[in-house]
């Protein structure tokens, strides 16, 4: 990645920062989002899905936020410390210039329950004078705050949950409502320290500067450590070296469950409704998440997030839900939150009702996930095996329904021709696997028989002619870019027949310049959305099984290029501005530019 350009003063529009203006940090537990301008607008605690302390990303009114910034304008360059998830913002003032060092504290002896958030300033140049807020905001905004002083120290409680809010070299630390705040200068060679310890149901902690600076270094030492197991060298390194980190941060420690992304209700569409809260694990990322994971030489974490996905799965097999919690629970109720919402784009809302829906794509995804896992000399043991031969009887019985597919759509249900490849992919694996002796293959046959019963259906009834494309469902004249999957999965030759012509199609009529739309169609959601860039990539990796390694590359730059100023991606992008859409970093966008990155290497050495 280039080194940060200096960019011009932050701006907000009615209190909110552009999504792109977001960096994230987080600790294996929980993620928070700091903007260019310094105000930490979003953190979840104790966990990422829990609701918030800092919440203005949503509501800047009554969100609760963290700002730390000069007193004077400044122009902003920001980078992650190489190899980590620690942040480094650097502002310039008339006067001189400051850097800010964020981190959620991981102590060397691994996970305990304290939570930590660590900002250290120091003096580069001049003299820079600097003011500081702690307004915690529990519950959403909505629990009841008191501000007092234990040993001199601010805290704010609401209920069992608290934090300290411990400043050094800072200024005085003031309460004034329920916010605690400060002023100071610092000269070139000082520093000063803000940490805040959280609690959740127990002790509140009070650390020295020297314990948070400590733990603030062995954070490093751990991201270094765990950055260090990427082995991809290839033309992208910088870019995938940052989307692994940035899974890593998606990572729920705890359970080894991975987060599709840290936030909930960004919009698709600024004052709209398109507005889903991502903080959950998506069934339908299991392949993109263990093949990413193992391209880049995080086994570890990639065997973690398939045994999380097997003892989640086991409260409801062998069907499998859309999504599950990052406990392994299989309820996440919908229900609107009382906030304004990011740009006044409401509702904002807590769990996602696709957890009900029927999605015959996951099944695909689950088995080429325990394919690849074996692929990598990996074991699957004898329970999990019977599991998962059951999961392909299933799909024999279950793939001629309707379904809401891959992008869960609240319109009635279709036969989505992705949903079907999908399925075939489901039975393909489950033949291969039970053909090496991974899982018990007494049903090999009628796995067989179906996938092939499948495969006419698709080339009967999902086919257009006219469009020279395989349509976004039976029956329709339509497309949709989830069809490139297709290619990715090995549904069939893609250099030439009809899913080369797909591709083409699918460029042609949801293309522009290098973004795509995922459809075009009606989902049962008023509004419009962006175009969404996980599809983009999924188009790279197509291109290169088709052989066109030229397209591939210089659309692969040109996403590449896309990112924000630290290398990080939301769900969708604005294609007439590049304004970041949709929850933020996203993990789907992530791990299919590790795909792509990794397939162009693969092909091209």
């Amino acid at each position: 990645m280039p080194a940060p350009a200096v960019l011009p003063p932050p701006g907000r529009i009615d209190g909110y920062a552009p999504i792109r203006d977001y960096a994230a940090i987080g600790d294996g537990r929980t993620v928070a989002l700091v903007a260019r301008d310094g105000a930490i607008d979003w953190l979840p605690f104790p966990s990422i899905d829990s609701p918030t302390v800092f919440g203005a990303l949503l509501d800047a009114r009554r969100g609760g936020a963290f700002v730390l910034a000069p007193k004077d304008p400044s122009e902003v360059t920001r980078r992650y410390l190489p190899g980590t998830n620690i942040l480094e913002t650097t502002f310039t003032t008339e006067t001189g210039a400051v850097s800010v060092t964020d981190a959620l504290t991981v102590p060397a002896g691994g996970l305990f329950p304290l939570r930590e958030l660590a900002r250290e300033v120091k003096g580069l140049r001049g003299t820079v004078p600097m003011g500081w807020r702690v307004e915690p905001r529990f519950g959403y905004g909505a629990a009841p705050t008191r501000v007092g002083r234990r040993r001199g120290i601010p805290v704010v409680e609401a209920g069992a949950d608290g934090v300290a809010v411990c400043s050094f070299e800072a200024g005085d630390a003031e309460i004034e409502g329920g916010s605690v705040h400060g002023r100071f200068e610092i000269s070139e060679g000082e520093s000063a320290l803000i940490a805040l310890s959280f609690a959740h149901q127990e002790p509140l902690v009070f650390p020295t500067r020297s314990e948070v600076q400590k733990r603030t270094e062995e954070t490093r030492e751990a991201w270094l450590r765990w950055s260090a197991c990427s082995d991809y060298q290839g033309r992208w390194k910088e870019a995938v070296d940052r989307s692994g980190l940035t899974l890593k941060l998606l990572f729920f420690a705890p359970t080894g469950a991975v987060a599709a992304a840290p936030t909930t209700s960004l919009p698709e569409e600024i004052g709209g409704e398109r507005n889903w809260d991502y903080r959950l694990s998506w069934v339908r990322d299991s392949a993109f998440t263990i093949d990413a994971l193992l391209r880049v030489g995080c086994a570890e974490e990639a065997e973690a997030f398939l045994w999380w996905l097997m003892q989640a799965s086991q409260l409801t097999h062998p069907r499998l839900q859309v999504l599950y919690r990052l406990d392994g629970g299989a309820e996440a109720p919908e229900r609107a939150l009382d906030l304004r919402g990011y740009r006044d784009s409401r509702p904002v809302r807590r769990g996602n009702a696709a957890a009900d829906q029927l999605q015959l794509e996951i099944y695909g995804g689950v088995l080429e996930a325990a394919s690849l896992y074996v692929d990598a000399g990996r074991h699957l043991d004898r329970d999990v095996a019977k599991r998962l031969a059951a999961m392909a009887d299933l799909v024999c019985e279950i793939w001629g329904l309707p379904d809401s597919g891959i992008w869960e759509v609240r319109s009635d249900p279709v036969h989505f021709t992705q949903s079907k490849m999908m399925c075939w992919v489901a039975l393909d694996r489950a033949v291969k696997l039970a053909e090496r002796g991974n899982i018990p293959g007494g049903h090999a046959d009628r796995w067989r028989r179906e996938a092939a019963a499948i495969r006419e259906f698709i080339e009967a009834r999902c086919w257009s002619d006219r469009l020279a494309s395989y349509v976004r469902a039976a029956g329709m004249e339509e497309l949709d870019a989830s069809i490139l999957t297709g290619a990715l999965f090995g549904y069939d030759d893609v250099s030439r027949g009809r899913l080369s012509t797909t591709i083409d199609a699918i460029r042609r009529d949801l293309g522009r310049g290098p973004f795509l739309y995922r459809y075009l169609g009606e989902d049962g959601v008023s509004g419009k959305e962006g175009a969404f860039l996980t599809c983009s990539f999924w188009l790279v990796e197509a291109l290169i099984h088709a052989g066109r390694m030229s397209e591939a590359a210089e659309l692969m730059d040109d996403l590449v290029g896309l990112s924000n100023d630290v290398g990080l991606f939301s769900e969708e992008i604005d294609p007439e501005d590049g304004a970041f859409l949709g929850n933020f970093p996203q993990a789907l966008t992530h791990l299919s530019l590790i795909g792509a990155a990794v397939a162009f290497e693969e092909v091209a050495s």
